[in-house]
């Protein structure tokens, strides 16, 4: 049986009201500029040049839509002192819908991936652009840290003498121990996955799509006031041993174990949680399968406290040829646990594969943890995953739709018809 542990549910609404605290998002925003000012001090840098989507945001609280997260025509600039400066496509819009910022938006510089041609020197004007900007605040000749850059845009910063250093991992620092509005946030994301689970299950019968159960979990999040539906993940019957990690239009037949994984994110703030199905009555197989799993799922649980290394959870799961793999390589993210904030993947990343970190988990951590067994007589697979705050004591668990057995779907005589 499934091990019972603490289950944490959100305390607020998603809506701002007059009569109810809710979330206070300028704390938030607050709270995270100065923990990334705090990080890039500690770490004896003079600035921050940021730009992945998710720094920028925890940096500056502001957000320009997803469909600008791969352009690299975004950035920002965090020093010791002073407050954050963003160049923003829509520099115009962010002095009136992000006043907290002041005049310190500019129009950014970007080659555009190399769309732009190198022969017009692109990357040239954003180094003056930054160049200017560091001898502004006079740290031109002290060391920058960057998180992702393109190259030439790099080189050319290097060209005007800027010492640039590694920032990611200043930045990575700052964002391990989420703060409270942080973790209601990160629930509140949860519970919304919490409500679509329930409408896939009832979905699932034979002659349904894995894609259709896709197109559920997009709508019905969407509809709850979702951001981003990253991705879900809906595998059927033998595509799931081994793990596909990604859906298809194969129809659900009766005897399918079906595993959804869904990622969204609510006021930039991922989810990351598995749940396990079957079309019809199980098997012992698939019985035995889901079994396992979820005593793979409890000692990781069991293992989570603060003091505790990484390793400590790393060894409550079996290595990889003990469940059909040949290496830590090829097994890699199928027991498995990672960091949940503004990134899909942050710290910690636990792993047999990545073992002797030295990382210690501290209270106010926020992570999954997601676990494989594929059944004996190849039908399919079972995939769990919780999602859970590190406490002063333990854990609680945030991912609160049943997972304490086999959910049987779909035929006359299940549990969900």
């Amino acid at each position: 049986m499934f091990y019972t542990r603490p289950h944490s549910t959100a305390t607020w609404g998603t809506m701002s009201k007059d009569w109810e605290a809710g979330v206070d998002m300028r704390k938030l925003a607050t709270d995270r500029t100065e923990r990334a000012r705090q990080a890039i001090t500690d770490a004896g840098l003079a600035a921050v040049i940021c730009f992945n989507f998710d720094n920028v945001r925890y940096i500056t609280s502001t957000h320009l839509g997803e469909w600008g997260r791969d352009k690299f025509d975004r950035y920002c600039l965090l020093g010791q002192e002073g407050s954050p400066f963003l160049w923003d496509p829509a520099a115009p819009a962010k002095r009136k819908s992000s006043p907290w910022l002041g005049n310190n938006v500019a129009a950014p510089v970007s080659i555009m991936q190399g769309a732009l041609p190198p022969m017009l020197g692109i990357e040239k004007v954003f180094a003056k652009q930054i160049k200017d900007k560091l001898t502004d605040m006079g740290i031109e000749k002290e060391p920058i840290g960057i998180d992702v850059m393109e190259l030439p845009m790099m080189r050319a910063l290097e060209a005007e003498g800027i010492q640039l250093v590694d920032g990611q991992q200043a930045l990575m620092d700052a964002r391990e121990i989420k703060t409270d509005e942080e973790i209601e946030i990160l629930k509140q994301a949860a519970a919304m996955v919490d409500g679509v689970y329930l409408d896939i299950a009832k979905a699932i019968r034979p002659g349904a799509r894995e894609n259709d159960l896709v197109a559920i979990a997009n709508e019905q999040l969407y509809a709850m006031g979702s951001e981003r539906v990253e991705c879900v993940n809906s595998v059927a019957g033998p595509r799931g041993a081994p793990h596909s990690h990604t859906f298809s239009d194969r129809m659900i037949q009766p005897g399918d174990m079906i595993f959804l994984d869904i990622m969204h994110s609510l006021n930039g703030y991922h989810t990351c949680y598995y749940r396990t199905f079957i079309c019809g009555i199980p098997n012992d197989a698939q019985k035995e399968a889901y079994e396992q799993c979820s005593q793979w799922i409890n000692a990781a649980l069991e293992a989570i406290r603060p003091g505790a290394q990484l390793d400590d959870i790393s060894r409550t799961w079996p290595k990889a040829e003990e469940f059909g793999y040949a290496n830590e390589d090829e097994a890699f993210l199928l027991q498995f646990g990672h960091g949940i904030g503004l990134s899909l993947w942050e710290r910690p990343i636990i792993s047999r594969r990545y073992m002797n970190q030295g990382t210690v988990l501290k209270k106010g951590m926020v992570f999954a943890v997601e676990c494989w067994k594929g059944a004996s007589d190849g039908s399919g697979a079972a995939r769990i995953e919780e999602e859970v705050v590190v406490t002063e004591d333990g854990c609680d668990i945030i991912t609160n739709f049943p997972s304490d057995h086999l959910i049987s779907c779909g035929l006359p005589g299940c549990e969900i018809y």
